[in-house]
């Protein structure tokens, strides 16, 4: 359950955080946050001295329906951010939540660690390939359609089982191209409803068929602030209850906005399992 980013190998049998930096003006939560230097260096550094594992950097927000961002422009947010981090944080392993191929090539050559792409390589067929030559690891999640159709896109016959397949046929192309390190996401609310959301967290265990680790990405989605009546801004205790139940369900990789809460979570679950 080891994964080699930059020389350095990680070792996931010991669940880690991910911290999101979003560099994006709609994020469902934190767009237009972050859009200085100072306000960037600051979030990252809270990520760091909190016990983050991992810097997620996007420059393309993936909620449902989200507005169209130019191959440029992603770039252009991302790449600068990659460079600045490094050069006040050298040692930060940086991860890039991106679908596209160019993107993940200019930032990986800035010096990001791994790339995190929500379609698989479903939305970019030159990604798979990409990320094999540049011999990172990669994240691949489930997902049916693109960030604007996805919620159209939610009748399973048996949920769980197509996503094993999806998973199976993706990870096929990924040995095939020489990609060695690979952590697969279930997508909790990309082409899901709210019950299925649910469904997956309940049953995730059975996604350790795949024998991939599992990332588990439930950070202040509407999942939760659905259930609850209230809004992402307030839903930072019900992530904590989720992010639990998923570290119970077999997560290796917590994906989250707020990592000290996080890695709490992590601790207290550490505690429990050593006992």
């Amino acid at each position: 359950m080891t994964i080699n980013c930059k020389g350095q190998l990680i070792d996931l049998s010991q669940p880690k955080v991910m911290g999101v930096l979003n560099v994006t003006p709609d994020s469902f939560y934190d767009g237009g946050s972050y859009k200085d230097k100072t306000q960037i260096l600051n979030q990252v550094e809270t990520m760091l001295s909190n016990g983050a594992t991992f810097i997620d950097i996007g420059g393309y927000s993936s909620r449902p329906g989200a507005d169209f961002v130019s191959e440029t422009e992603e770039i252009n947010r991302v790449v600068p951010v990659v460079e600045l981090i490094l050069k006040e944080f050298p040692e930060t392993l940086i991860s890039i939540d991106t679908f596209r191929s160019e993107v993940a090539r200019q930032t990986i050559e800035a010096g990001a660690a791994l790339i995190n792409d929500i379609s698989a390589g479903k939305l970019d067929d030159d990604m798979i390939e990409t990320v094999g030559k540049l011999r990172v690891p990669y994240i691949m999640m489930h997902m049916r359609g693109n960030p604007k159709t996805m919620q159209q896109q939610t009748d399973y016959e048996d949920l769980l089982k197509k996503m094993i397949s999806y998973f199976g046929e993706q990870i096929a192309l990924a040995h095939k191209a020489k990609i060695n390190d690979i952590i697969i996401d279930p997508g909790f609310g990309f082409a899901k409803t709210l019950e299925q959301n649910y469904q997956l967290l309940n049953h995730l265990k059975l996604l350790k068929i795949i024998d991939k680790p599992i990332l588990a990405g439930l950070s202040r989605k509407s999942m939760i602030y659905k259930t609850l009546n209230t809004s992402a801004k307030e839903a930072l205790n019900g992530t904590t209850a989720l992010n639990m139940i998923a570290l119970e369900n077999g997560a290796s990789l917590l994906r989250v906005h707020d990592v000290k809460e996080a890695m709490e979570c992590v601790t207290l679950f550490n505690q429990l399992k050593s006992n």
